[in-house]
Order: C-alpha cells, then structure tokens, then sequence
C-alpha cells in the first residue's frame, strides 16, 4: 500500500492522481484532515484515512507495517516541527518500509528562514532509524504564476527584492511527479534528492516572456527588502509569513534557488516543464 498524507493539498491532489495513474487504486491509501474533501479519491476506491498531523494519538492508526508513505510537509509555518515529528513517529512505530519527505531545495546548506523547519524534520527522520526519501522541492512555477491576474490587475506583475540572480523552478506537477517515482519504483531508500528546474531564469526573462504572451510591456518592480515586506504586510499577510518570503529573495540573491542537479529531470523520465508553459497557464486562468 502507498499512503499519502496531505492529499488534497495542491501537491497532494496531483501525486494522488498521478498514483491512480501507475498503481491500482486498491493499493492507494490517503491520510486528511477532513474525509469530505477526498470523497472525490473515495469514490474512485482509494482508501481514505483520517487523522491530523497535530493530533499524535489520532495518527496512531495512520499507518500499516510495510507501507510506502508520503509526508508533504505540513502548511502551518511554527507548527510543522511538532506535527511532522509525530508523523514520523507513528510511522516508525507501524513499520513502515519507506517514509518520504518533501522538504527544501539544499537541505543544511539552505540557510534561510523557510528552510529551517525542514532541516530539524530532515535530522529527525535521519536520526528515527525509519527508512527514507528525501525529496528536496526548489520553487514552484506557480509561486509566481497563479497570482498573474490578480497581479495584472495590480497594475503589475512582479514586485521583488531579490539582487539579480536566478531561479531553478519547476511546475508543481513535475515535483508530484518525482514523488510518484519514488513511491512506484524501488531502490530510493535513504537517498536524497535535489529538486529543480532544468533552466533557471532571471525576473528580467520572467517579465519579458509575460509581456510576449500578454502583448503589453510589464517590467519588475525592484524594491528594497524593507519595502517588500511592507507591501507583504499591506497586502494582508500575516507575520512571520512576509519576513519569510523576504528571506526567500535574499536566498534567490544569493543564487540558492537557482541550483540545478538534473534530479528532478531524471526521476520524472523528461525534461521539467518551461516557465513559459506555466504563464500560459495563468494568464489562460486570470482570463477564465
């Protein structure tokens, strides 16, 4: 049995998906918070379990003794630390075969403020003695592209304090992908992988591929960090959250987002999809 936590999360619903593609739905299993939301999985007879990644004892009987299991890292920044320890240690106590983990591009070397509680989850997994997969997510294309018609219509599209540099992103779907691989094919245990786009692209290049496909000149918005993080807070993000992401762009300045291994590509069995396939798609769905 395969068992993914966080399934109807975005990354969850597509590593779900792409499961019911390669194995038969009998051997699939979910773990979520709320069963209503994957009826949807239900009804195509992917079992559904519920339990909380915040409620140790409710994860008691999360999982069986040889499953493969996904942990997608937890969304409640401050809290993930707790929740995921308890994840791993139902797991380890149902003997599972292999727990995967998505955690962050760079692993200890990253050393920004996002990254911190992925690192501590890394080390405690590492240190359960539970085989393991690390899968070292970089930046998603859609941190930039689902917001497009909103940012459009912000008289914008792209307000940064990153100092030049690069970013190695890739679709959301080719990370659910490379979770797929490793949950379907053997010989992963206690590997790590690096996680990232096959070009990495400057905001210069990202603005300039809008503009083509918008048809009007839409330029970055470069600000001090300071600025950023007001315009974060303005816009109603609750703290940490904005001096997180202003953290992120010191990181992209710094070019920690814009390694690329070739992991990501060779797991997947393809090239990573193309920033520009991904505007595509949020302009088609600002438009919509």
């Amino acid at each position: 049995m395969i068992v993914v936590t966080g399934a109807t999360g975005n990354l969850g619903t597509l590593v779900v998906e792409g499961l019911i593609d390669q194995v038969p739905v009998e051997e699939i299993a979910v773990v979520v918070r709320d069963a209503a939301k994957a009826a949807r999985f239900g009804e195509l007879g992917v079992e559904v379990r519920v339990a909380d990644y915040g409620d140790p004892a409710g994860l008691a009987d999360a999982f069986r003794s040889g499953e493969k299991v996904l942990l997608i890292s937890g969304s409640e920044i401050g809290q993930r630390v707790p929740q995921h320890r308890a994840v791993i240690d139902a797991a380890k106590a149902a003997g599972v075969a292999l727990l995967g983990y998505t955690s962050v591009l760079g692993g200890p070397a990253a050393d920004f403020e996002l990254a911190r509680e992925h690192q501590i989850t890394e080390r405690y997994l590492i240190d359960s003695g539970v085989p393991f997969v690390l899968l070292r997510n970089g930046w998603y294309h859609e941190n930039y592209t689902e917001a497009l018609g909103q940012a459009i219509a912000n008289g914008g599209v792209l307000t940064s304090s990153a100092e030049g540099s690069r970013v190695a992103s890739a679709s959301r779907a080719d990370f659910a992908a490379a979770a797929v691989a490793v949950l379907t094919t053997e010989g992963h245990e206690n590997k790590e992988y690096e996680l990232s786009g096959d070009h990495a692209w400057s905001f210069e290049e990202y603005t300039a591929e809008v503009s083509r496909q918008l048809g009007d000149e839409v330029p970055v918005n470069r600000v001090p960090a300071e600025v950023h993080k007001e315009i974060l807070v303005g816009a109603g993000l609750p703290e940490p959250l904005p001096s997180i992401l202003v953290g992120v762009e010191d990181a992209i300045s710094r070019g920690l987002l814009a390694v690329q291994t070739g992991d990501l590509s060779k797991l997947i069995g393809r090239s990573t999809t193309p920033i520009s396939q991904s505007i595509a798609q949020g302009l088609s769905a600002a438009k919509a």
